[in-house]
């Protein structure tokens, strides 16, 4: 039996249940369950809420964190480029934690796929540098989001060493 079948299937508390069940998939490693979850709570709300609501692009980022989980390296690229990165450039802006945290997605996509190339990795190194940047400005130096970028950058330019 679904463990959902117990909850009201109203808008925001099937959106609230299905949430949490994902994320604690996702938790327990259970990613792939996790990502199906993620997706088709996406699909409801940008039917719902349209593609430039800032919960559709927090879910968004959820669905981009499973396939990043995953290692889906194509997936997650083509998600981030082609649906989800516009919106919130376009509606929260640049600076906004969500965008800065699908930038960074990104970045990780481009410097981890097995398949990449030394253009990946100076895509990544460019994306990072400009991540951090807007990350030490809004959140501070030490904040845990601008030293895990820092640390992505660190990787990538790693990566290109040696590449």
């Amino acid at each position: 039996p679904s463990p959902c079948r117990h909850w009201s299937h109203s808008g925001e508390r099937w959106l609230n249940a299905h949430t949490i069940l994902a994320n604690c998939f996702a938790n327990v490693g259970r990613n792939d369950e996790a990502l199906v979850l993620h997706r088709a709570i996406y699909a409801k709300i940008v039917a719902t809420l349209g593609v430039s609501h800032e919960e559709t692009i927090r879910i968004g980022c959820n669905v981009s964190v499973s396939l990043l989980a995953l290692k889906r390296w194509d997936d997650l690229k083509s998600l981030v480029c082609d649906q989800l990165l516009p919106a919130p450039r376009r509606s929260l802006g640049a600076d906004h934690d969500l965008t800065l945290r699908l930038d960074q997605n990104l970045a990780t996509a481009l410097g981890c796929d097995p398949k990449r190339t030394r253009d990946d990795l100076l895509e990544a190194e460019t994306i990072l540098q400009d991540v951090i940047q807007r990350n030490r400005r809004v959140f501070g130096p030490a904040h845990p989001e601008t030293l895990r970028a820092e640390q992505s950058l660190s990787i990538a330019r790693a990566r290109l060493a040696r590449a």
